[in-house]
């Protein structure tokens, strides 16, 4: 914890907490008829990848980078899936609704930075996502604090 206050990882519970929510929300995802399509060849370690990711986003150990190549793995895990808005909308909400199911904080501070993340990188995997996209040539992954996105280490 800093001396402004948790970070969102840290008020979130950390790594234990993450890997709950992309438990749940996979399983839900699989068994969505809007989102099955996209993550039919999904591998069984995905959702402890993508709770990795997150918590570095979060604030967390920057595990995702260092393990996995940070950013440019990202952006290749969506290149030329085409996601649909209504399918980015669906991710949102399954997401949403898995954070409550397992517990996630519900304080209007912390639901705003996470709601806001979830927003801004859905939006962004979905840009990045089109044929022919040409996403930004850099490692690491875009921190996020309460608010607002802060560059990461370029």
């Amino acid at each position: 914890m800093s001396e402004s206050g948790p970070s969102v990882y840290e008020w979130a519970g950390g790594a234990e907490a993450f890997e709950r929510l992309t438990k749940v929300f996979y399983a839900k995802v699989v068994a969505d008829e809007l989102l099955a399509p996209l993550f039919r060849r999904m591998k069984p370690e995905h959702p402890h990848d993508v709770a990795v990711m997150l918590g570095e986003v979060f604030g967390g150990p920057a595990d995702y980078t260092e393990r996995f190549g940070g950013y440019r793995r990202l952006v290749g895990r969506h290149k030329n899936r085409d996601i649909q808005p209504e399918q980015r909308a669906r991710w949102v909400e399954l997401m949403l609704s898995s954070a409550d199911e397992v517990g996630f904080p519900d304080e209007a501070e912390f639901r705003s930075a996470f709601v806001a993340y979830l927003e801004f990188g859905s939006r962004r995997a979905m840009a990045n996502s089109k044929p022919g996209a040409k996403p930004g040539n850099r490692d690491s992954l875009k921190l996020w604090g309460w608010g607002e996105a802060r560059p990461g280490a370029e």
